[in-house]
């Protein structure tokens, strides 16, 4: 099964995933809003860095989720 595959998967049948998944868009949507700007006050580059942590965590957190599926299913 493909990791794209995998994905779709859990996001169907894991309410955490899911969830992951939607916080991490939204959490892109909020950096593109901020990028967009042509310069960023000291407070704007704070949360800049704050949710690009924020999204790693979660990103992070959503392969470990994939990693698990996939040891738990691998074919030996």
């Amino acid at each position: 099964m493909k990791e794209h595959e995998i994905v779709e998967l859990l996001k169907k049948e894991n309410e955490e995933f899911k969830k992951l998944t939607e916080e991490h868009r939204n959490l892109e949507g909020l950096l593109a809003e901020i990028d967009s700007k042509r310069y960023l006050t000291l407070e704007e580059e704070i949360e800049r860095k704050k949710i690009q942590k924020q999204k790693l965590l979660k990103k992070d957190r959503m392969a470990e989720f994939i990693r698990d599926y996939k040891k738990s299913h691998s074919t030996n």
